[in-house]
């Protein structure tokens, strides 16, 4: 029997792609192990990864030691509670999870994005939608023109990509370029961001009675997202809800000198 051309074609395409794959084989996204499919981890790097699981706090998304149900607020939660309503977060700064961040931002592995951002879009499905507007924390002009992309911008597009939310780079400006946030106490860090957002002209009308989800690489104390947060509500948000991949509790030194940069 004749092999059709459709046949031919996909035959002579799984060969060029196991071609391709033996010549340049498929790496972990964290280390340089090989592994069987793209965009994904080892087996060592995948049990080595330190995801965020509930239970967690309702509102701060920090993981409990045993379940306390479904809507329990932590004490940090309830003796301060947060600008925005919830907060989600995919891992803790460490192991893989800090390889990759540190790829991303300062090796410009964008294609890592892909891989997180989609981490992120599951760590955040009790909030993300199709009617959110998908916001990342915006970097100064200067800033951006020396690392020439945002981060946070990158794994936003994903993130709304997954979701069917409206991806909106230019919704919220960093109009004062601050110091950075290493090294300061968390009074400071507040201080530092303190008036450093705006809405953007284009945004003004847009964020009007709408659910916001803002997007950062890491978090550290919660400062920058605390006003970024503030600024969106005064702006017109109905709501803001925060989505980041890593958390690093600067109380147990896991803060690089570059965090917040």
């Amino acid at each position: 029997m004749q092999a059709r051309p459709r046949e031919i074609l996909d035959t002579a395409g799984a060969a060029g792609a196991g071609l391709l794959n033996f010549l340049l084989p498929m790496r972990c996204l964290a280390c340089d192990e090989r592994v069987g499919s793209k965009g994904s981890l080892c087996a060592r790097c995948w049990r080595e990864m330190p995801f965020i699981e509930k239970p967690w706090c309702q509102r701060l998304g920090t993981p409990f030691a045993y379940d306390v149900g479904e809507e329990t607020w932590s004490p940090a939660a309830i003796a301060s509670p947060p600008a925005f309503d919830r907060l989600r977060t995919v891992t803790h700064y460490d192991g893989p999870a800090r390889s990759l961040v540190l790829a991303l931002k300062f090796s410009r592995r964008r294609e890592l994005a892909l891989a997180m951002g989609r981490w992120m879009s599951r760590a955040g499905n009790e909030f993300l939608d199709k009617d959110c507007l998908v916001v990342p924390v915006p970097l100064h002009r200067y800033r951006l023109w020396t690392r020439r992309f945002n981060q946070a911008a990158d794994l936003a597009k994903v993130v709304a990509s997954h979701c069917g939310g409206r991806f909106e780079p230019e919704l919220l400006k960093r109009t004062r370029r601050t110091r950075q946030q290493v090294g300061l106490s968390a009074n400071d860090r507040q201080q530092n961001v303190r008036s450093a957002f705006t809405v953007s002209r284009k945004g003004v009308e847009m964020v009007q009675g709408r659910h916001v989800v803002l997007i950062d690489d890491v978090l550290t104390t919660g400062a920058t997202v605390t006003a970024c947060s503030k600024t969106l509500l005064s702006g017109g948000a109905a709501s803001v809800d925060v989505l980041t991949f890593s958390y690093a509790d600067p109380s147990k030194g896991a803060a690089d000198d570059w965090l917040n940069a």
